[in-house]
């Protein structure tokens, strides 16, 4: 799969993940990980962008012994962000569909 149209399928699936609840990195990659080639690599810097752009917070949460861990949550920017790439996401994917289905006549 094409790394920049990677990256756009991977990050609508960390907004649409993040919709429900805050993560951490970890859990992110673990929902993700199941169905989609992806690690560290590619999610760090999409979280990072999303978090730079105003799409994303970060809360640091004391959880046992040691460093404090990031969990990530959407802001109201973002879950409006996110209508919009779904809204994008559903339109390509309805005009490929029909495209391989032979109904582009």
């Amino acid at each position: 799969m094409n790394s920049q149209f990677k990256r756009g399928v991977v990050e609508l699936c960390v907004m649409k993940i993040l919709s429900s609840r805050a993560m951490s990195t970890y859990e992110i990659l673990e929902v993700i990980s199941n169905d989609l080639d992806v690690n560290e690599n590619t999610i760090y810097p999409i979280l990072r962008r999303l978090t730079n752009d105003g799409f994303l917070v970060i809360e640091k949460k004391n959880v046992g012994v040691g460093a404090p861990r990031k969990y990530f949550n959407i802001t109201d920017l973002g879950k409006k962000k996110f209508v919009e790439l779904e809204e994008s996401w559903n339109m390509f994917i309805a005009s490929v569909l029909k495209i391989m289905e032979g109904k582009y006549e």
